[in-house]
């Protein structure tokens, strides 16, 4: 039977790879994801097969319906807006369960009873009684001395990469979320005195337990526990403060890398449980979010080094109500009427166009206007929305085609020699004070370049600032206008306009 499950785990290891490979362009993207589904579902059953008690198997029944019907809820409830939310929140359940593992499989390991030894005993039976009760553990008694030395190690690192990644994501989430008054979950950096020496106290702290947590778990299964404990409070505070440090324009690269954080914590799940499986999918989910993190943070101009010790988002913030001049505004029907009379647009989306769930209209926008020979396409920032690739998947799901969404580095260059540019939604990722004020939170960020163009409608309800809290000088441009109001009702009123 272990033959076959090991199989089993093989076969869905490889289509985990090949859900990867899968995602990687649009154009297969619906074949990876029924890859990962296929292997999932044969992984869990063959976790199921694996279980030899009848109350192990009702209780992953159990678990499995009650997963699949949370599962099933949020996929039919969830909007597109809120999958970054979403996201992040199921980023800190993969962390709480790698810390229960790791507080399950320590006490596990810890001797099931006592220790006596007789008085009349001599050295050599002392010994040998001593050297038994390190190795026989309840479960555990084949484990030599350097085995269980080395299961100490998974199941420390991976309590507090697990309890680094649930705070974390919880901060993460409700940074997006924006509905809550606490200073951690604001768009804005928390900046504490000295908080990179608090980030290097807690690493020292938790490196000194370890050595503790090492020397005494064969002795005394108090002392370790206490370690234990004590570097978990330790490491949801470090993840909290982590996140929270980091401000409201890097929140896309900070969920990549708590994707690489939950898959490193289920890594040292896998470890700590000896399954090969959760071994191998973690570590695709930690490499794959530690190159997207990476990719990412060089498309924003900022420090790979700089995300992994949340010590970015600090640059000092300009003022919001800096005076900028005057903005134009432009009515639908006029915008309609510039429209018409381009050769080529350009749109560039944001997270504003998934909240009006303006992709529709904008998606028969673009369709009209192509049957008027009006050369369109679409310039997609690296953290356009709160989620990468969330504007991609926004104008798929509309039937956009895909050979018209081009990303930054691909239609920068072609903002110069373009009539209209409609931004939707779009404010920090279009800034040009990302390019000429040093001293804002975002400069360096390479931006799309839309002022080059010969005219720029942007879409919005207001002229407040973006998530970043920056204001945006673009809006005050000579070739810029500003069309007020609902996105997806403006869009309505502009596609009736070019009939």
């Amino acid at each position: 039977m272990s033959g076959l499950i090991h199989v089993a785990y093989i076969i869905s290891a490889l289509l985990f790879i090949l859900s990867l490979a899968g995602l990687s362009k649009q154009e297969t993207a619906k074949l990876g994801c029924t890859s990962g589904i296929v292997g999932m579902t044969i992984a869990l059953l063959a976790t199921f097969v694996g279980v030899d008690t009848v109350i192990g198997w009702v209780i992953i029944v159990i678990a499995m319906i009650v997963g699949a019907a949370i599962g099933l809820y949020l996929a039919a409830k969830v909007e597109m807006t809120q999958m970054p939310e979403l996201v992040a929140m199921l980023h800190s359940f993969v962390g709480l369960a790698a810390v229960l593992v790791g507080f399950n499989s320590f006490i596990e390991l810890m001797p099931s009873s006592s220790i006596t030894v007789s008085a009349n005993a001599s050295l050599q039976e002392v010994a040998t009684i001593l050297e038994q009760a390190k190795g026989a553990v309840a479960g555990h008694a084949e484990l030599s001395a350097a085995e269980i030395n080395i299961h100490l190690v998974e199941i420390f690192l991976g309590v507090f990469i697990g309890a680094v990644t649930f705070t974390g994501s919880i901060v993460a989430y409700g940074k997006l979320n924006g509905g809550f008054s606490l200073a951690i979950f604001k768009s804005k950096p928390l900046m504490l005195p000295m908080r990179h020496w608090l980030n290097v106290a807690a690493l020292v702290v938790s490196f000194a337990l370890l050595i503790v947590f090492m020397i005494t778990a064969g002795n005394d299964a108090v002392i370790p526990l206490t370690c234990l404990i004590v570097m978990t409070a330790i490491a949801f505070l470090f993840g909290i403060h982590l996140v929270a440090s980091i401000g409201g324009a890097d929140m896309p690269v900070v969920i990549s890398m708590l994707n690489s954080y939950s898959g490193w914590a289920a890594a040292a799940a896998g470890f700590m449980l000896s399954n090969d499986l959760l071994i191998v999918t973690g570590s695709l989910v930690g490499s794959s979010g530690a190159i997207l993190s990476y990719i990412m943070c060089k498309a924003m101009n900022r420090s790979f080094m700089s995300v992994i010790l949340g010590g970015f988002g600090n640059a000092p913030a300009a003022a919001a109500d800096e005076e900028q001049g005057e903005y134009r505004e432009m009515k639908c029907n006029d915008v309609a009427e510039l429209l018409k009379n381009a050769s080529s647009v350009i749109i560039t989306p944001g997270y504003g166009m998934a909240v009006a769930q303006a992709q529709y209209p904008v998606a028969e926008m673009t369709a009209k206007l192509r049957a008027k020979g009006v050369n369109v396409r679409f310039g997609i920032h690296p953290v356009a929305g709160r989620l990468p690739g969330h504007m991609n998947v926004l104008l798929a799901e509309a039937k956009v085609p895909y050979d018209i969404v081009l990303e930054m580095d691909e239609i920068n260059d072609d903002f110069s020699d373009t009539d209209v540019v409609l931004v939707i939604g779009a404010n920090d990722t279009v800034n040009p004070a990302a390019l000429e004020n040093p001293n804002s939170p975002i400069a360096g960020m390479p931006v799309l370049e839309v002022w080059k163009a010969k005219n720029v409608v942007v879409f919005k309800r207001s002229m407040n600032t973006g998530y970043a809290g920056v204001q945006n000088p673009l809006f005050f441009k000579e070739n810029t206008y500003m069309c007020f109001g609902d996105a997806k009702k403006s869009v309505d009123e502009i596609v009736k306009g070019l009939d």
